[in-house]
């Protein structure tokens, strides 16, 4: 059936909504006919935060995969999501030795689960996952670039150094991938100018899917805004949030300077960041660096409230310095109608459209961030209506259902190829 369907919709079709949104129906309707329906075993490896992608894990299942999940975080969310879950580890920083030991896990685990599609996420995952199912001939690998990190945004030494060595590695790892998926153009065309698509295909879907239902239910659960203001010593001052590891790449440096420069104007400003620093090593941001900006900054660490503390700000401000894909909680940010400044990095600029639905500032520029903040504290009424064109962005671009029918059909396409 979706073969059919391909062989009549443009290959830029992803930008139509409606055709998406005819796509999924069109699975859901085969699925419970029983016509063509998908028994496909589908394996989802990621790192930490792989839970966030448990909507996603849900309704491929509901799509009619057969769906198991790998990754380094907390089992816990995945057996209450009734989720087939196995852990393994990988160190996120340079370490060959622990990278060989995560390749062993991983081909240790595609032998006894025997999946059809291993699909990674992050970092390295999207080497790990390639390299290991090398002598898995019938495996379909698919890997989606959600960024390009720490080793091509950092301007260090180090990072430069083993810019050649990361390339080389994905130019190996093209050659058992099946299809490389980018969340933006701008990696994708990196990718394809660096030699490191081999003879896989790619495709841009865009994000990773945000499940707008989910998000307004954990707003509505979620503590009152006065609640959480009291217990953050906020009163009614005005509230820059931002929501990030706290890391030099993730721009909290600049942050920070920034908020200095905003508290010499507007006193009474607020800065809150949530976020762990503790897992961030050498690049972290910690909590003496962040106390002597004091009492203008509180950091919260992690927290589970993010829908409610975002729906209690005035502002958020994402100074990352990534080659972000496209950012999780820049679209979290809109959905919660927060008026955006953020860098003009890959990603963010894919959600946020300069002076139309929200800012967007050189990356490491504290002068720069501050004027766009102080400018949306300034002017409400603008602030508001760029929300809102943020907001409606991210509903017609960037949802779950349309996310899954997406890659609903690239794994089909891959499983149809395969089959022939």
């Amino acid at each position: 059936m979706l073969a059919k369907l391909g062989s009549v919709i443009p290959n830029d079709s992803f930008r139509v909504s409606d055709v998406v949104t005819t796509l999924h129906k069109s699975w859901m309707h085969a699925v419970t006919r029983g016509e063509g329906a998908l028994s496909a075993h589908l394996l989802l490896v990621g790192g930490e935060d792989h839970d966030l992608r448990i909507p996603f894990m849900l309704a491929m299942r509901d799509s009619g995969f057969r769906v198991t999940s790998m990754g380094t975080g907390d089992p816990a969310p995945f057996r209450r999501a009734g989720l087939e879950y196995h852990a393994f580890n990988f160190d996120r920083f340079v370490n060959p030795a622990a990278d060989l030991s995560a390749m062993r896990a991983l081909r240790r685990l595609f032998a006894d689960l025997r999946p059809q599609i291993a699909h990674s996420f992050d970092t390295k995952p999207n080497l790990l996952v390639p390299l290991a199912a090398r002598s898995f001939r019938d495996l379909l690998v698919v890997r989606t670039i959600n960024g390009l990190g720490w080793l091509f945004s950092s301007r260090r030494l180090l990072p430069m150094a083993l810019r050649p060595v990361y390339c080389g590695l994905h130019r190996h790892a093209a050659r058992s991938t099946r299809m490389t998926v980018f969340q933006n153009r701008v990696d994708q065309g990196f990718f394809e100018s660096h030699r490191m698509l081999g003879r896989s295909g790619s495709r841009v879907i865009p994000g990773s899917g945000v499940d707008l239902t989910q998000f307004q239910q954990r707003l509505t659960d979620g503590p009152r805004a006065a609640d959480l203001r009291a217990e953050l010593g906020l009163g009614d001052a005005e509230t820059v949030i931002t929501v990030t590891r706290m890391t030099r790449q993730k721009g909290i440096h600049t942050l920070l300077k920034a908020a200095a420069l905003v508290n010499r104007v507007r006193p009474t400003t607020r800065f809150v960041l949530v976020g762990p620093w503790e897992t961030e090593g050498a690049e972290a941001i910690g909590p003496d660096e962040i106390a002597r900006h004091a009492p203008y900054v509180i950091a919260t660490g992690k927290r589970k409230d993010v829908p409610a503390l975002l729906h209690m700000a005035d502002v958020f401000a994402f100074p990352t310095e990534y080659r972000e894909g496209v950012p999780r909680v820049l679209l979290e940010a809109a959905l919660a109608r927060l008026p955006i400044v953020t860098t003009d990095m890959p990603g963010c600029s894919d959600v946020v459209r300069d002076g139309s639905s929200g800012l967007l500032v050189p990356p490491r520029d504290p002068a720069r961030l501050a004027e766009g903040i102080v400018a949306l504290l300034n002017d409400r009424a603008r602030a508001r209506m760029m929300a809102e064109r943020a907001a409606r962005i991210v509903i017609d671009e960037f949802g779950l259902t349309r996310n899954v029918a997406l890659y609903a059909a690239a794994y089909r396409e891959l499983l149809d190829r395969g089959a022939q």
